[in-house]
């Protein structure tokens, strides 16, 4: 009975925990938050560290900070680069996911990469713990994808899911409640932005940032040539020239684009078609005719779905909420207790 009174007055939590954005469901709410996973830091002149934002307001902050302060990614290829700055973000994000009736700590459960090792486990828990948690579960983000995406995960049928975040991409075939199969790839959303970042600096000597590329990507990227579209479109770049050291402004073609993002969408791709050939031939049957889901915010580039039915032969649906397919996931498994035993790892 006391247990369910905890249970009653806390407000338990799912986690995306993700390289680029974390986002929060709260039970009985739904999705509350959806912030950058970003923390600015300013350090003073004896080494010590100050937290001066977190989230939107940090991210803003990536590339404009005099030395002294720092917009830090706690979180590098999708597990915990920065204990304590990872700790002290989700300390932020918990407290304002928290509603009033909240006396008890919170109830946690958070998605981890698929494979990680036990010390990142360890890691991802005591960060939880230290930040507020009263428990913490961890679900496999491959897994609380196909979950929040609708698919039959706990029937004798083969799905496979594609999560494309910032950090990973995790390939799985799931069936009966359990991965049958996984691959995971430490190539997401950054390395895309990374590849604009080079190649402008290859082809152009300019160096621009990371929000510059990822804006870039967001709207005139794209894996495949779309239909009725002007590849010859040029697009305004204003970067540093690393000649004369002075701003400057350039104009590039979404035929460019496609080529700066080949190297890491080749990646991705590689990935599913290595899942499909080491999967069992009858859950490669139920692919075959269920097809394949994208989801995570990397399935956002355009045509990503066109080059992979290319790649396969197979069907591929990029799922509707493709940014909000981990979180729902784990917020669905906060919501059924039956499943939570049957999904979550140690």
């Amino acid at each position: 009975m006391f247990k369910s009174i905890i249970n009653y007055f806390s407000n338990d939590l799912a986690i995306d925990l993700g390289t680029a954005n974390t986002l929060v469901y709260v039970k009985s709410r739904g999705i509350v938050l959806n912030e950058p996973s970003v923390v600015a830091v300013k350090t003073d002149s004896k080494g010590g560290k100050k937290i001066l934002s977190v989230g939107k307001e940090a991210k803003e902050m990536v590339g404009r900070t005099p030395g002294n302060i720092e917009a830090i990614k706690p979180l590098k290829d999708g597990v915990i680069a920065d204990f304590e700055v990872t700790e002290r973000m989700l300390r932020y994000f918990i407290k304002k996911s928290k509603g009033k009736r909240s006396i008890f700590k919170p109830r946690i459960i958070i998605a981890v990469p698929h494979g990680i090792t036990q010390v990142e486990k360890k890691a991802v828990k005591e960060s939880a713990i230290d930040a507020g948690a009263r428990e913490v579960y961890l679900v496999e983000e491959p897994m609380a994808a196909a979950i929040g995406s609708g698919l039959p995960v706990q029937d004798a049928i083969g799905s496979m899911v594609v999560d494309i975040g910032g950090g990973t991409t995790e390939v799985a075939v799931i069936s009966l409640g359990g991965i049958v199969h996984s691959v995971s790839v430490r190539v997401g959303g950054d390395k895309m932005d990374q590849a604009i970042v080079n190649y402008i600096k290859k082809q152009y000597s300019i160096l621009i940032g990371e929000s510059t590329a990822e804006s870039i990507k967001i709207q005139f990227g794209s894996a495949y040539p779309q239909e009725n579209e002007d590849e010859n479109e040029r697009i305004p770049v204003k970067g540093i020239d690393l000649i004369t050291g002075v701003p400057t402004s350039i104009e590039i073609t979404k035929e460019e684009i496609r080529k700066a993002l080949k190297d890491p969408v080749n990646v991705i791709v590689a990935s599913v078609k290595d899942a499909l050939e080491k999967t069992p031939p009858e859950l490669a049957s139920d692919i075959v005719d269920n097809g394949i889901m994208l989801t995570g915010g990397g399935a956002l580039l355009k045509g990503l779905d066109k080059l992979i039915h290319k790649e396969t032969g197979l069907p591929v649906t990029v799922y509707d909420e493709a940014l909000f397919a981990v979180v729902k996931g784990v917020g669905m498994v906060l919501d059924n207790i039956d499943l939570l035993g049957e999904v979550t790892i140690d």
